[in-house]
């Protein structure tokens, strides 16, 4: 039984020399940004979403519908549970260039973050370029 237990440790102590290794193969070319989202207000086009950036700022981002309807789609939309968590726009990028979002809400309506757009607002100038998401810090 002492042999057992000594010859556990020994192999617990040894198991760092055979991890994985970081080498070109195994490394990602995706990397993301996640940004608190402060109101989200759903539109016929799409989400239009305000965000915290920096100390003080907020920018603005559109994500069409487009993107939330194919299964191969850029957005994907993930409903928080219950708690305290609060809502968030994390981005993906692979090689620098822009891959999909995803948008983390609140399931209820109900919830601050939650806005509504006054139907006589014009958001074209928002929902121009489609293909991006430009994220500004």
């Amino acid at each position: 039984m002492k042999k057992l237990i000594i010859l556990s440790i020994i192999l617990a102590a040894a198991s760092p020399l055979f991890a994985q290794t970081l080498s070109p193969e195994n490394t990602s070319d995706m990397y993301y940004l996640s940004v608190p989202v402060e109101k989200i207000y759903p539109s016929s086009r799409g989400y239009l979403i305000q965000y915290r950036k920096g100390a003080n700022g907020i920018g603005t981002v559109a994500l069409p519908n487009e993107w939330f309807t194919n299964s191969a789609g850029k957005g994907e939309l993930i409903t928080l549970p219950r708690g305290t968590s609060w809502p968030t726009l994390t981005v993906f990028y692979r090689e620098g260039e822009f891959s999909h979002v995803r948008l983390y809400v609140h399931k209820s309506k109900a919830h601050s973050t939650w806005g509504n757009v006054p139907q006589s607002a014009d958001l074209s100038k928002y929902f121009e370029n489609t293909d991006t998401i430009k994220i500004e810090y």
